[in-house]
């Protein structure tokens, strides 16, 4: 018996609108197909199972540095939007596996230090006028792509993962506060996924729609239980009306938001909220954001990761350039790890410096961006 028959078998009492595998797009390079597992929890295996997701469990949410071992992490956020996506999306009858596979990935290219170490890379960058950016969704993409390596391999394909995982990470940007009506862009040309303009167009499946909102869902309230934790707000700084519509507690806003997309989403070609949690979600992101993202303590913490990161830029910008040269420092730790890092990536001339130094930088751990920080400036 092929067992994997099986698996496929039960995809056909998904919904209708439902992602797959036979209906796929395919991998970038084609593969036999496994004997148990659907293509889409293959791919959520080797995202489970690789370095770089390993190393998001000591990479920053929002509050880095923190020495409260229950403020949370980018590794946890990624687990709380996975558990919840696959709750709503069981309801909903959408393929779990496929929603776990994109929930896994979806922030696997974040920087140290959160969005601050985002915006940091990003500057570094734009302050050379250079054609590059850094955003963690397209870098997630390229983790998967061409960084990140499966330990049975010898290809230079990254995780060679499915079309439909690889749309669901570089589209799952939750930051559109005014978002909450998602639906499947099943026109969208995958020859265009590095040029696309993601975070203004829908993704191909309802399964990443879905991830998407979910993204905002899994951090408005936990960002605010690690605020309080901090001693930065507290739930009554919440306006009244928010709470009264969403609730008061993360528990409660967790709730009110899956009951509500699973209510506003049963049996259509949407993952929704109704308008009036919409709006309240929305009001409550951007009371974070005053409460929260802007205040002294993590503009504060900001300066610090912004420091660190483009003094790791400069330093390592120029080793690439001297290794690129053949003057390599044998006794210098930095060049010898860089050396190493520069031969797995197989980077090939045309490869620019400014690119190497930033996917080195984004897979470093916030303590380990420090640590090299200090091997290299202080005394």
């Amino acid at each position: 018996m092929v067992w994997r028959d099986i698996r496929l078998q039960q995809e056909m009492n998904l919904s209708q609108l439902a992602a797959r595998t036979q209906e796929s797009r395919g991998r970038i390079y084609p593969e036999e197909p496994c004997r148990v597992r659907s293509e889409y929890e293959r791919d959520a295996n080797r995202i489970l199972y690789c370095e770089d997701f390993r190393r998001l469990r000591h990479k920053t949410q929002v509050f880095f540095n923190a020495k409260n071992d229950h403020i949370c992490t980018r590794m946890e956020h990624v687990l709380y939007v996975n558990s919840i996506s696959t709750t709503i999306g069981r309801t909903l009858s959408l393929n779990q596996d496929l929603i776990t596979a994109i929930a896994l990935g979806h922030d696997v290219g974040h920087a140290p230090f959160g969005h601050s170490g985002e915006r940091a890379l990003e500057k570094c960058l734009r302050d050379r006028k250079l054609d590059l950016s850094f955003k963690h969704e397209y870098h997630s993409l390229r983790v998967v792509d061409r960084l990140s390596k499966r330990i049975s391999s010898q290809a230079k394909c990254g995780l060679n993962l499915t079309y439909e995982v690889r749309d669901g990470i570089v589209s799952h940007c939750g930051e559109n506060y005014y978002e909450y009506i998602l639906y499947a862009d099943k026109n969208k040309n995958m020859d265009e996924i590095y040029t696309q303009d993601h975070r203004n167009c829908m993704p191909y499946t309802l399964e990443a729609c879905l991830v998407r909102l979910v993204d905002k869902i899994a951090y408005v309230g936990r960002d605010i239980e690690d605020a309080i934790r901090a001693r930065i707000m507290d739930y009554n700084d919440i306006s009244p009306e928010i709470r009264n519509v969403l609730g008061s507690t993360n528990a409660e806003i967790i709730n009110n938001l899956v009951v509500d997309v699973i209510e506003n989403s049963y049996g259509t070609e949407y993952i929704r909220l109704s308008d009036e949690r919409g709006e309240a979600l929305k009001e409550m992101i951007l009371e974070n954001n005053e409460h929260i993202y802007q205040s002294k303590i993590i503009k504060r913490y900001e300066k610090n990761a912004y420091n660190v990161i483009e003094g790791l830029f400069e330093y390592i910008y120029d080793a690439v350039n001297s290794i690129r040269n053949g003057v390599i420092d044998l006794n210098n730790k930095i060049h010898r790890r860089l050396v190493g890092f520069m031969d797995e990536k197989q980077y090939d001339d045309t490869e620019k410096p400014e690119q190497i130094a930033v996917d080195y930088i984004a897979g470093m751990t916030d303590a380990y961006a420090l640590s090299v920080y200090e091997e290299i400036y202080w005394i």
